[in-house]
């Protein structure tokens, strides 16, 4: 799974069978200390929940496409769940 950070929605003019209702979000991708790696990507919410300025992780390939219903949507990628809060352990060295 992967780490992201709402940054804003999307508005389609037209929806595909499948997707209607599903929120379509812009979110940054992050690594594992929240900074910011690569370029926005717009993300259907399976939660339906996520909002501008939370932390999400989510899923990209096969994998987002079989957590809407129903199945095989044509996503990229999608929200499976809200971060609550990220803690790494210092496991000395690198």
């Amino acid at each position: 799974m992967l780490l992201g950070k709402v940054i804003g929605t999307v508005t389609p003019c037209s929806v595909c069978e499948g997707l209607e209702g599903v929120p379509m979000l812009l979110v940054q991708p992050l690594d594992k200390q929240r900074n910011p790696v690569g370029s926005p990507l717009v993300i259907s919410d399976s939660t339906r929940m996520a909002a501008p300025g939370e932390l999400i992780y989510y899923e990209g390939g096969r994998e987002a496409a079989l957590a809407l219903e129903p199945w095989f949507v044509p996503v990229d990628h999608t929200i499976i769940g809200i971060v609550d809060d990220v803690h790494l352990l210092d496991l000395g060295g690198s």
